[in-house]
């Protein structure tokens, strides 16, 4: 795990680029923020919008990726208001956020921007259970939010759009798995509902990190296996990230310098791990709300046992739902990356194929997952990715396009792989 988070190649260096930028953008709007006068709170909201809005905005074009940021306050700033007006009615506050649930995962069917507006939408939600927010505190938030989202487009799109003059990466959709977002949100909600029952039974005023675990459990994910390694990852990542918070963020207590200088380590590590190492990933998101939980004089090594409980039972809820829940199989949803994978080497497509096996290697990841009892599948898995980076070798150093003796045998076995 530690070679693949440090020594995984870095094409362009576009993971140090994207890090380096949040670390700026995140920073400049809390600093805005706070120059504004708005309160701690409030500057913490403001920051978790421009993190989502650098880290969860990934429209293929920079326009593309304008408009979308644009358009978050739309959605996020009526999900602060209605959280705000049920903060102290916990049915409906309950029924409201499995709603903000079931609608966040299906919007995926709309492609990055549906995503993104999804994961804001459930994220303002979220902040409001942390931080309390009640009616009273609607206008501070507002004002908070709208001006760090201003500060990172401002960030993102003028003072360092390094994207600019990069070619736009091909589209890796995949017919026949478009239904899969209607699947996942009868799952996703199916397991909120039974996160949010037992952590709640289990701790009152901290209940939502079960909820918050199944919901990014169900993000990037469209099989059984997938949404199962993922689960895993999160609690391994949530198990290190504590261990890490015990050593780091409670000796520290807030205080001010090196709190901040953990912030910026943690913004930093979670952008440069994301696209290869989700339990990285965790052990740093783990790690930035321990130390934001510092700031607002809460933490204690209680607390962080509470989150590891309540992250347990979110993930156990997530199991649940896919293994029982109109439950859609890793080999269904395999084959069919590896089958678009296959349209594209033929054609020889070779920026859609670099595109596609990110793609391809996430969905083969629960056959190939070192606990994946299932020898003979584990050893097809390994076989068909093997191949597949053949022909994506192949494919890239055919300077005319022409197809070699060996890509022909590489794409023939592969053909007859998936066909077994």
């Amino acid at each position: 795990m530690l070679r693949k988070a440090f020594t995984a190649p870095d094409p362009g260096r576009l993971r140090l680029r994207a890090a380096s930028r949040a670390v700026l953008g995140i920073g400049l709007a809390v600093a805005a923020c706070a120059a504004a006068g708005h309160s701690l709170v409030a500057a913490v909201t403001g920051g978790l919008a421009a993190l989502l809005a650098l880290f969860t905005v990934t429209d293929a074009s920079i326009r593309g990726q304008a408009v979308t940021t644009a358009l978050l306050p739309a959605v996020g700033l009526p999900v602060l208001a209605l959280a705000a007006e049920v903060h102290d009615r916990p049915v409906a506050r309950g029924l409201a956020f499995l709603a903000i649930v079931g609608a966040g995962v299906y919007a995926r069917r709309w492609g990055p921007r549906g995503h993104a507006l999804g994961v804001f939408a459930f994220m303002a939600f979220f902040v409001t259970l942390v931080l309390g927010t009640t009616p009273a505190h609607l206008p501070e938030l507002y004002a908070a939010v709208l001006l760090a989202l201003l500060v990172a487009a401002t960030v993102r799109f003028g003072l360092w759009c390094y994207e600019r003059g990069l070619p736009a990466p091909p589209a890796v959709t995949v017919p026949g798995l478009a239904r899969v977002t209607s699947r996942q949100a009868v799952q996703a909600t199916a397991a909120a509902t039974c996160a949010l029952l037992a952590g709640h039974a289990l701790s009152a005023d901290r209940w939502y990190w079960a909820v918050g675990t199944t919901w990014w459990i169900f993000v990037n994910t469209t099989s059984r296996g997938e949404t199962l390694v993922r689960g895993f990852r999160r609690v391994l990542g949530t198990v290190v990230g504590i261990a890490v918070g015990l050593l780091i963020a409670v000796p520290l207590n807030g205080a001010p310098i090196p709190t901040a200088i953990g912030l910026t380590a943690a913004v930093f590590g979670i952008f440069y791990t994301a696209a290869v190492s989700y339990t990285w990933m965790m052990l740093w998101v783990t790690l930035l709300v321990e130390l934001l939980y510092g700031v607002l004089g809460v933490l204690t090594p209680s607390l962080l046992a509470l989150r590891l409980a309540e992250t347990g039972l979110g993930a156990l809820a997530a199991a649940l739902a896919v293994l029982f829940v109109l439950p859609n199989t890793t080999n269904t949803v395999t084959d069919a990356w590896i089958r678009r994978t296959l349209q594209a080497v033929h054609a020889g497509k070779a920026a859609e194929l670099e595109a596609l096996l990110p793609r391809v290697r996430q969905a083969v990841a629960p056959l190939t997952h070192p606990l994946n009892p299932l020898r003979e599948r584990k050893a097809k898995a390994h076989q068909a990715l093997a191949l597949l980076d053949t022909c994506a070798r192949e494919v890239r150093t055919s300077a005319d396009g022409t197809p070699s003796a060996h890509l022909h045998e590489a794409e023939r076995a592969l053909a007859e792989l998936v066909a077994r």
